[in-house]
């Protein structure tokens, strides 16, 4: 289980002294604990790689914005974060294989203008899950249905 790898990589972070690692994987381990303290259920190794993607995520656009102010430290740290997020979740999906998925997912919920964008992206979500971010999917929907 998800968690449980989580549990012994931060073990093994702390006997390596490797803070970075640390640090990253106690975060993780944190917002699981806090999401099944707020709805009072165990949470499954789908709903644990959600966490994940979103805490990635974060990095993503925090990165943005540390590169606009220049500041070198806090980019080297974030990318080194995201590397280690990076091996528990699914593998990305190319923009091609995003096309491909959405093209289905338009067919199937019957899209055929740019309104019906909201239903088509909440499909192809569920279907692609963390395989994918949400801001590449808009981008190939909007390019699918105008």
């Amino acid at each position: 289980m998800l968690k449980e790898q989580l549990l012994n990589d931060m073990k093994a972070a702390m006997r390596d002294k490797d803070e970075i690692r640390k640090n990253t994987v106690q975060m993780v381990r944190a917002a699981i604990l806090q999401v099944e303290k707020d709805k009072g259920i165990e949470l499954d190794d789908a709903q644990i790689i959600d966490i994940i993607a979103k805490e990635s995520k974060k990095r993503k656009d925090a990165a943005v914005d540390f590169e606009k102010s220049g500041r070198e430290d806090l980019i080297e740290k974030n990318q080194k974060e995201l590397e280690i997020l990076a091996p528990y979740l699914p593998k990305q999906l190319s923009k091609a294989e995003i096309a491909e998925v959405v093209k289905g997912v338009i067919s199937k919920v019957g899209a055929s203008s740019i309104k019906e964008m909201g239903a088509v992206m909440k499909a192809a979500k569920e279907e692609m899950g963390a395989s994918a971010d949400g801001k590449t999917i808009n981008e190939v929907v909007k390019s699918l249905l105008q």
